[in-house]
């Protein structure tokens, strides 16, 4: 039990000591939890004989007041439609992200618009999943206070390291809407490394799988530890891809080999649900048992270890290509990994734990509750942030490459994929036409060369640039990434001080499905989008030249002879329909012919502005 402050003169508990209590949750598709260190030493928050899970389940009454946990979860087979789970599946989601999600819910999700977060309806109400994640924190804060006799103000909230900006500022979001101010979003893995206690010797040098299947989501990171510093050096997985997809698997099959059909099981809510749920149970026997043999509405269904194992091999493969690509992406061989770190209860099915183990060539360690060692390690960076623990930094990373568009739409990397968060870079640009006083910044996710490849996050004017010639204004672009992994991107012109600034917050998250086809095809591109920069950034230089042949004609074709008028205007001709062309070589090689014949007279016009001066 945490000490409590007391004011010895007075006679009465410290209050500002007690703001400070500083809480770990796990926010779990599933089940959530809280953890609190006292002395150092973490531990999750829960009542005598209770195991400290709370069941993520929300259900809303016909009077609409909420029951959160095992209360809710009681009434998933009586009122199916007014009980929600899985709303961590929701977080930065639109409706067309949810398209093969909606089918096995019991409760309505409803479609606003493409670009907003989805909705679910119960009764007359609508609720986004910020609300309520919010409603599951509230009840974590509650249940914290009411058993610490203390209030609760501050918390570190853990997140999957797949999530993106927009997931995890819904999750703060929801935070702050339970009335907990947010100091902090951890990514899972780091903090299971943590709760094993990897960073605390000063000379520790580790390389760290951790490998986390929920019941929702699923990540495997690989984590450098140098020394007390943890890093990140890469991050894979699927946000809608754990526990759940396997109670799926068990229900097709159990649809597939019954009386049950596919229609009435889709139609029929409260069936859904029981078939969930025993699905569920299920899965947990087969860990132990090789058969499971159960009753739904009369019809007799079964179901052994050996054919559950074969519906969910698929998706175990799954992982292990995840596990795959981030060691690739980490430059590291399975070699170099000293620990296996296994977290979320999903990792309780033998056939995970041994396909882990067989792909990584070593024993895989579980010796920590995987239900708890997410919710451990985020009180333990509680207790970092209190300032009680010293010595350990938590570097993570961006999954994609972060920039702007340019001209001809060209994507610029400000922020490359893989980037230690935090950071903070800064890029120059200027104008490409003359008292230009406004400037549209686009800004970009994704690997491609062309921004019509990536995904758009948002835009904003630089507006109020004094005049002046095209070239001449310098404009810096910063692109800031808290710890929290959420972008703020700024504008400044510096010769006239006029500066904007855009939080991105996305309307909606991009999946992991999205996010891996993103990376595969700047792989499988890679030839013809440096092919299609190479023209695009060839057509930027020819127009450049073009405006600035022009104008050098304007100005000076008094002092040209015949010759010299007819050839410029030839050139500019013959530039005009290159930059049309595909050729950049051509382009290239007419600009070279250009500068080689503009320069003598460009000097020579130099010398006249000056002459005019002195005299």
């Amino acid at each position: 039990m945490a000490k409590i402050p007391i004011l010895i003169k007075e006679g009465k508990i410290d209050e500002s000591a007690l703001e400070e209590l500083i809480i770990g949750i796990d926010l779990g598709t599933t089940n959530s939890l809280v953890a609190i260190a006292t002395d150092n030493v973490p531990a999750v928050i829960k009542a005598d004989g209770k195991s400290g899970l709370v069941p993520s389940i929300i259900y809303f009454d016909l009077e609409n007041e909420i029951k959160v946990g095992d209360e809710a979860k009681e009434q998933l087979l009586l009122k199916p439609d007014r009980t929600i789970y899985s709303a961590k599946r929701l977080m930065g989601k639109s409706y067309n992200d949810l398209n093969e999600m909606k089918q096995h819910l019991a409760y309505e999700i409803i479609e606003t618009s493409e670009e907003e977060l989805v909705k679910v309806r119960v009764g007359e109400k609508f609720y986004t999943p910020i609300e309520l994640s919010s409603n599951i924190l509230s009840a974590l804060k509650s249940k914290v206070e009411n058993l610490l006799k203390r209030p609760v103000k501050k918390a570190v909230i853990t997140v999957p390291a797949y999530f993106n900006d927009s997931q995890r500022q819904a999750t703060r979001d929801a935070g702050k809407l339970a009335g907990l101010e947010v100091l902090r979003i951890v990514n899972e893995p780091t903090a299971a490394s943590l709760a094993y206690g990897l960073g605390k010797e000063d000379e520790e040098d580790k390389m760290i799988a951790v490998y986390d299947l929920g019941g929702g989501t699923f990540d495997v990171s690989i984590l450098n530890l140098q020394s007390g510093i943890f890093e990140v050096l890469s991050t894979n997985g699927d946000t809608f891809l754990g526990g759940d997809d396997f109670d799926q698997a068990i229900i097709k099959y159990w649809t597939e080999n019954s009386s049950l059909t596919f229609e009435q099981v889709k139609k029929d809510k409260t069936l859904t649900q029981k078939l969930r749920i025993e699905a569920e149970k299920a899965k947990v026997s087969l860990s132990n048992e090789n058969v499971y043999n159960t009753e739904v509405d009369g019809i007799s269904l079964s179901i052994t270890k050996d054919q559950f194992e074969k519906l969910i091999k698929e998706l175990v493969d799954k992982t292990i290509e995840s596990c795959e690509s981030a060691l690739k992406d980490a430059d590291v061989s399975k070699d170099q990994i000293d620990e296996i770190i296994m977290v979320g209860g999903s990792t309780r099915v033998p056939l995970v734990k041994q396909s882990v183990s067989a792909f990584f060539g070593k024993e895989v360690n579980d010796k920590i509750d995987p239900d708890q060692v997410v919710a451990l390690g985020a009180a333990i960076q509680a207790d970092i942030l209190a300032g009680n623990q010293k010595g350990i930094l938590l570097l993570d990373i961006t999954p994609l490459s972060l920039g702007i568009e340019t001209v001809g739409g060209l994507m610029d990397t400000i922020i490359p994929r893989n980037s230690k968060v935090p950071s903070k870079q800064t890029r120059q640009y200027t104008t490409s036409i003359d008292g230009q006083a406004n400037l549209k910044i686009t800004v970009y996710q994704g690997e491609r060369d062309l921004v019509q490849h990536n995904r758009k996050l948002g835009e904003f004017i630089l507006s109020g640039i004094p005049p002046m010639p095209a070239g001449l204004p310098k404009v810096d672009i910063s692109f800031i990434i808290d710890a929290d992994g959420v972008l703020l991107v700024k504008a400044k012109e510096l010769r006239s001080d006029t500066k904007t600034s855009l939080k991105i917050k996305s309307q909606y998250g991009i999946s992991e499905e999205e996010m891996a086809i993103m990376l595969m095809d700047s792989i499988k591109n890679a030839k013809s989008d440096m092919e299609a920069r190479g023209l695009l950034e060839a057509r930027n230089e020819g127009n450049s030249m073009l405006k600035s042949l022009e104008k050098f004609h304007r100005d000076n074709k008094d002092y040209l002879n015949e010759d010299q008028n007819l050839m410029i205007t030839n050139f500019i001709d013959d530039l005009n329909g290159l930059i049309k062309g595909e050729d950049k070589n051509l382009i290239h090689g007419k600009i070279k012919e250009i500068n080689t014949f503009t320069e003598p007279l460009a000097n020579e016009a130099l010398t006249r502005i000056v002459k005019n001066e002195i005299s």
